[in-house]
């Protein structure tokens, strides 16, 4: 009789769950939280240590500069396709750069996937993922520079912008 009640006690633990899944429409849009913002500083301050201890230099937050800088790393071989968080971190100063150029905002995505950190334009519906858009070409041996990424993600962002009034 136990085991009858505490099956029924667990089937109906996830019907609850299911639910509660279904109850919560994807995809969900959040501010990054406190740990998200925390993570993102340190994968920054680590990839700021390697391009000062190996480079001698600095990200100064200007495009160019510092897509160069990030393209001499891969070029020198500082930061491998193996070393994932460091190419992430990659990612995030890249999604800086485009943020502080396309007035966008990091945000956490939510879908059935999973959950992604990205960058979204205004209260839009258009979201870029620029954490994974090295990482992921890297490691499939796709070798296009840095710069070449980015402007392809400047494309698709200006591609997705609202029709401005009187042009």
């Amino acid at each position: 009789m136990a085991l009858k009640h505490a099956l029924a006690v667990f089937l109906l633990l996830i019907a609850s769950s299911a639910h509660l899944a279904l109850a919560q429409p994807y995809p969900r849009i959040e501010n990054l939280s406190k740990v998200d913002l925390n993570y993102m500083e340190q994968q920054r301050n680590n990839l700021r240590d390697i391009a000062a201890t190996k480079l001698g230099r600095q990200f100064s937050g200007q495009r160019e500069r510092d897509l160069a800088l990030l393209q001499n790393m891969l070029d020198q071989r500082l930061v491998g396709s193996d070393q994932l968080s460091e190419m992430q971190a990659m990612g995030i100063i890249m999604g800086d750069l485009l943020a502080a150029e396309f007035d966008m905002d990091w945000v956490v995505y939510t879908d059935q996937a999973g959950r992604s950190r990205a960058l979204r334009y205004r209260d839009g519906d258009f979201f870029l993922y620029p954490v994974t858009m090295i990482s992921r070409r890297r490691t499939a041996g796709d070798m296009t520079p840095v710069s070449g990424i980015y402007d392809r993600a400047a494309r698709l962002v200006e591609a997705n912008m609202p029709a401005r009034p009187f042009q």
